[in-house]
């Protein structure tokens, strides 16, 4: 009689294959000359794995269809950031209002952060693959209308808000899609480091885009640069397709409406799930009211022809400190320590912000700003992988969708908080600031550890 290998053990050798590698498992039995039932033993061929891949990002990238994601994701959140930059310009170009150009703006993010239940139910039905590429074929189609649009001498509100709403409908696709991907493509050994790269990207992207939106604008115009951000829509969505298509994991016997309020449920009902939604939402609290209180600040010291240049500065350096932070993170291993990693991080992001920053002048701003920036890579990493770890890989698509919407609401509500205590005193935004890090590492810490979970 051959033996039953036990299931625990197999899964342990699947999750040690990347990708394909799993699927290509080839379990062989030998029996040795003495025949006897003990003597039969099993051995596991596996396809040459290069175990390095778990020790730098350059061998990272050479597991299958990582790579051309990457380079995806890079492209479209590059078009993502000029966008919104290009979408304001072109509005105070056209109609000289820059209360058309907040609503508009308002318009690009708000109906799909009201549509991602549903958006999430699509990508775990037809796979993360599919969902993120439709994401970039209507975002390629909505952009290049609104350059065509422009040149035509079409624009008017009414369509501009249209297109504008059309395009922020695919969005949750998109972001969520791409999170969903990476724990489906790299071990599990490596999925901290996939995830630092991935927020390395987001936080290079946040420099990069809007500066290089300014500078194309400057030189070609506003619908020239539209029918740019189009193209690299479209080589995103080339790029993707270069990336194996993982199927949908959903089943698609209950109605789309009833799967996106199942979503809202899971999200609401699961500990670590609801603990991130609050406490991530605390943090970015955080960042909208730096976002009101920096320009500010920076006006008080500079005149105002440079005052933009500098909070330019500031927020590009700050970007590339949290890249920094994000790749660094990768080689620490947040797993299974997620809690500590966020909640540590939180709370010297509340240091950083107040009285770092708010308190030591000019040279304080700057250092805590950069101490922020490095501690939001972490924080970030951690979320990502504490997220995907603890959440069922048929529910991730719904799950990533509602809480990346959920974790976004908190930036606005800063905004909109620091708006009015601004009025009355820098320095108490900037105290707002800091005991939101704080709060939101309180409720970080509340977060079922895996020992509670696994009891």
């Amino acid at each position: 009689m051959q033996r039953v290998v036990p299931r625990r053990v197999l899964q342990m050798v699947c999750s040690a294959l990347p990708g394909r590698g799993r699927s290509r498992l080839e379990l062989v039995t030998w029996r040795k000359s003495r025949p006897s039932s003990h003597n039969l033993s099993l051995f596991v061929r596996l396809p040459q794995v290069n175990m390095e891949q778990q020790n730098s990002y350059r061998d990272l990238l050479k597991i299958p269809g990582l790579f051309p994601l990457i380079l995806a994701a890079t492209l479209s959140r590059l078009a993502g950031r000029m966008f919104f930059l290009t979408l304001v310009l072109l509005v105070l170009a056209q109609f000289s209002s820059p209360v058309l150009a907040g609503w508009l703006t308002f318009a690009a993010v708000v109906p799909g952060l009201i549509v991602s239940p549903v958006a999430g139910v699509l990508l775990d039905r037809a796979g993360p693959t599919i969902a993120v590429k439709i994401d970039l074929i209507v975002s390629a189609g909505f952009v290049a209308a609104i350059s065509f649009a422009g040149w035509e001498g079409w624009s008017s509100p009414p369509v501009l808000f249209i297109l504008v709403m059309l395009f922020s409908l695919a969005g949750p696709l998109g972001t969520a899609g791409t999170r969903t991907l990476l724990p489906r493509l790299v071990p599990h050994d490596a999925l901290d480091r996939a995830n630092a790269l991935d927020a390395a990207v987001y936080a290079i992207a946040d420099v990069v885009g809007p500066a290089m939106a300014g500078v194309v604008v400057a030189r070609v115009g506003s619908e020239a640069a539209m029918t740019i951000i189009a193209a690299a829509y479209t080589g995103a969505a080339i790029c993707l397709s270069h990336v194996q298509r993982l199927p949908g994991s959903a089943s698609t016997q209950a109605s789309f409406l009833g799967e996106a309020l199942e979503g809202i449920q899971i999200v609401a009902r699961q500990p670590t799930l609801r603990g991130l939604a609050v406490s991530y939402s605390l943090y970015e609290i955080t960042w909208g009211a730096l976002y009101v209180a920096i320009p500010v600040f920076v006006a008080e010291h500079y005149a105002a022809a440079g005052s933009s240049s500098v909070t330019g500065l500031l927020w590009a350096a700050m970007g590339i400190a949290g890249s920094v932070g994000a790749l660094l993170a990768g080689h620490v291993r947040t797993t299974h320590r997620e809690r500590r990693v966020m909640a540590s991080g939180m709370v010297v992001t509340a240091f950083a912000v107040w009285p770092v920053a708010g308190e030591f002048g000019f040279g304080g701003l700057a250092i805590g700003l950069m101490l922020a920036g490095v501690m939001s890579g972490p924080i970030t990493v951690a979320l990502l992988t504490l997220r995907q770890r603890r959440t069922d890989p048929q529910q991730l698509g719904r799950v990533m969708s509602i809480s990346i919407g959920l974790n976004m609401v908190g930036f606005p509500l800063g905004s909109a908080i620091a708006g009015m205590v601004i009025t009355e005193s820098l320095s108490a935004t900037f105290v707002l600031a800091g005991t939101a890090s704080v709060v939101a590492a309180i409720a970080t810490v509340c977060i079922p550890p895996d020992s509670v979970l696994a009891a």
